[in-house]
């Protein structure tokens, strides 16, 4: 009975040079910087490796996991995703909007802040206690979205769809009524529901300026 030939070892000058992985798994690989483009990747893990500043154009991506990695401000023009899960990792700064139509992504436990997210379809897609301060979502759809546990202070939607997303467990969470999102069975912690109250002007019963203006009442009394 034939067996099948050993894989090579999974080395930098090997993702460098090779084009096709199947259920590899690159761990601790160090490649600042590098451009990787024109790959495929299915079913493969990557664990503890540096690739900040990669480049990935017109790579594509199934069922493969990010795990404990820095992609911070990789570039992922026309790279496809499909199941793709990054878990511990740092994102920071990287533009999401250039990837193929259609992505199916999963962050859990990852940061990030600085992250742009323009023009596109999330529907599903699950942000689990994620550190995402100061992220833009705009002209997303995020329908059915789970930010559970997840830090969006200081983010920006604008222009996105937002029908049936659960943001209850979220912090930080402002959702301007003049930003032109699309809002239907969306669920927010009430600190958002206040937050928005506020900014169009009505005073809410046990918050902060209600609670003063009363005071200032019976004073005048």
């Amino acid at each position: 009975m034939s067996s099948r030939p050993e894989k090579a070892p999974v080395t930098p000058q090997r993702l460098m040079e090779e084009e096709y992985f199947e259920d590899e798994t690159f761990t601790d690989l160090d490649l600042q910087g590098a451009r990787l483009g024109g790959k495929e990747f299915y079913r493969c893990t990557f664990e503890r490796s540096h690739l900040q500043e990669s480049r990935w154009p017109e790579s594509k991506f199934e069922a493969c996991v990010f795990r404990g990695c820095d992609l911070t401000r990789a570039q992922l023009a026309h790279t496809a995703l499909r199941d793709v899960r990054f878990e511990g990792s740092k994102l920071m700064g990287i533009d999401w909007s250039a990837i193929s139509p259609n992505p199916e992504l999963a962050f859990d436990e990852c940061n990030l802040r600085y992250s742009s997210f323009v023009g596109l379809s999330l529907r599903q897609t699950v942000f689990a206690r994620c550190a995402a301060r100061e992220v833009n979502f705009i002209d997303t759809d995020l329908s059915d979205t789970d930010f559970t546990g997840t830090d969006l202070s200081g983010s920006n939607f604008r222009g996105c769809t937002l029908t049936r997303a659960d943001l209850r467990g979220a912090m930080g969470v402002f959702i301007d009524p003049a930003a032109h999102n699309r809002l239907k069975a969306t669920r927010v912690p009430v600190e958002t529901a206040v937050l928005l109250a506020q900014s169009l002007g009505m005073l809410v019963a046990g918050y902060g300026d209600e609670a003063a203006a009363q005071g200032e009442r019976k004073k005048r009394r």
